[in-house]
């Protein structure tokens, strides 16, 4: 055999630095997907060696005997505006911080610190907080608004909006890290010109800053979408489920663990995940015509 090509060299370089990353892509994520899939079409229960294959029965049964399977779906519209106040309070934050004002360093690290803090405590610390006679109240009887306090968590009428409170908080500096980096790429000298036009702040926002960071807000308006459909963390060590706080991967994980329909739960977690593909591909037909216009 004799030596190789500069040309099979280099086809033999490009296969092997591609051999490992795609064995891993199909080992960790097209086998589970297609595993998913199959699951989804049976009757397993999770523990049996065999089941049955039962086409699309599932799909039928949670589109039209199981439906209160997909009513926690409702609640991920709670946390899709919450999502949005969120995007809009990090925004406001980043074009402060962007000016360079005294004291932005420590103002960054203040509203980025709750991202990167373990979301089990944060939740455990908003448990506390909400609970009657908590945190919150007490902060409340010291401004003089003891009056107002309510059951944050008990209330269903409210419990909603309390733990997208504690979502905004929690993920505030993860928008406010994106927005700011968007940020540093706008050109100064333009603000200065605007400036010396007479341009004031609102102007300077709406035709130099809006235009640039655009896109960045369109996809983080998309992983708040999809981050909205698969809220988790926060509602089930907060309330657990209760007072219809249940969201629709906590009644996915229900189905698989508690009632023993592991079936059941890979169909609901394809049509989540049809969902989420569904949202991403309007909202990129949205942006992309909008940045066509």
């Amino acid at each position: 055999m004799g030596p190789l090509t500069a040309q099979s060299q280099r086809r033999l370089v490009i296969v092997g630095f591609l051999v490992v990353p795609l064995s891993m892509l199909t080992l960790f994520s097209l086998y589970p997907f297609v595993q998913l899939i199959w699951y989804s079409m049976t009757d397993w229960d999770g523990l049996s060696r065999s089941s049955n294959f039962i086409w699309f029965e599932n799909y039928r049964r949670i589109f039209t005997e199981d439906r209160i399977l997909l009513s926690p779906l409702i609640n991920s519209l709670y946390y899709f505006i919450g999502s949005l106040i969120q995007l809009a309070m990090a925004t406001y934050f980043a074009v402060i911080l962007n000016r360079g004002m005294p004291g932005s360093n420590m103002f960054r690290m203040l509203l980025f610190m709750p991202f990167v803090l373990n979301s089990v405590a944060v939740s455990i610390i908003f448990r506390d907080f909400l609970q009657i006679e908590g945190g919150l109240d007490a902060l409340m009887h010291v401004v003089g608004l003891g009056d107002y306090t309510q059951e944050w968590v008990q209330n269903p009428a409210i419990v909603k909006w309390s733990l997208v409170f504690a979502s905004i908080w929690r993920y505030l500096g993860f928008q406010l890290l994106i927005t700011y980096g968007a940020l540093q790429a706008v050109p100064q000298d333009q603000y200065e010109a605007a400036r010396i036009e007479g341009a004031g702040e609102w102007q300077q926002f709406r035709f130099i800053t809006f235009p640039t960071i655009a896109p960045v807000l369109g996809l983080q308006i998309i992983l708040s979408t999809v981050g909205s459909l698969e809220v988790f963390d926060v509602p089930f060590l907060i309330t657990g489920g209760a007072n219809g706080t249940k969201t629709f991967i906590m009644a996915t994980l229900e189905e698989a663990f508690e009632f023993r329909r592991v079936g059941m739960a890979a169909a609901m977690a394809i049509i989540l995940l049809s969902f989420v593909m569904l949202v991403i591909i309007l909202q990129r037909a949205l942006f992309d015509r909008g940045g066509t216009k």
